[in-house]
């Protein structure tokens, strides 16, 4: 599309190459100044000091505009300049570890994967077993959990870990997790209304005996 951008730039018509006798001509500031010779409209953009512009050719009569050229495709190119930044995609890189991998190797693997998460790439960190060790994922998944603790002043797990064949593999992912809201917890009753429930029940058993009393009587 940026290219495209630039070609439209390079084969707008300015001036003396406006090969259309007549033409639909807009002001500097958009308003509309209607349908005239383009000898006309030429003589309009030389007096104020600007360019006239054909914008829409395929229009009939073509359009025409009065502005700056120069100025014009300056800012043309600040424009593809500031969507290049925005379009900057996210990667997806890998990093492959062992269940048995040394101190220094692990530090150099954080690293790496330190590197990748501060340019804005996400990482895939695969833990690759071999022969029995796949006997045991627990010991993998704390070599994973080491490696998402070195990087969580930066990261934050964003998918789990899933085994694949002799492979169990996280994904971590530049930023910090989005905090789930606390759920509001019920409220117990109070001290109180349970100390009266208490006293009440203690009442009517105390009354209970009375009243066998005077039914016996």
């Amino acid at each position: 599309m940026e290219e495209v951008k630039r070609d439209i730039v390079k084969q707008l018509r300015v001036n003396e190459r406006i090969m259309a006798k007549e033409v639909r001509l807009v002001g500097e500031k958009g308003e509309q100044l209607g349908i005239m010779p383009v000898i006309q409209a030429r003589e309009m953009a030389r007096k104020q000091s600007l360019d006239l512009v054909e914008v829409a050719p395929s229009s009939a009569p073509p359009v025409c505009r009065l502005l700056d050229y120069g100025k014009f495709k300056y800012e043309q190119a600040k424009k593809e300049q500031l969507a290049k930044k925005s379009q900057k995609l996210s990667l997806l890189r890998e990093i492959r570890l062992r269940p048995k991998i040394g101190i220094h190797d692990f530090e150099a693997k954080a690293r790496t994967a330190r590197k990748l998460i501060t340019a804005g790439d996400k990482v895939k960190i695969t833990l690759m077993f071999r022969g029995r060790e796949s006997t045991h994922p627990e010991l993998g998944w704390k070599v994973l959990q080491r490696m998402v603790e070195s990087l969580n002043d930066i990261s934050y797990l964003e998918r789990k870990p899933v085994m694949e064949g002799r492979r169990m593999n996280i994904i971590v992912a530049p930023g910090t997790p989005k905090v789930k809201p606390k759920e509001e917890t019920k409220k117990e009753p109070k001290s109180e209304t349970k100390k009266e429930i208490k006293a009440e029940t203690k009442k009517e058993t105390k009354e209970e005996p009375k009243e066998a009393q005077h039914a016996e009587t």
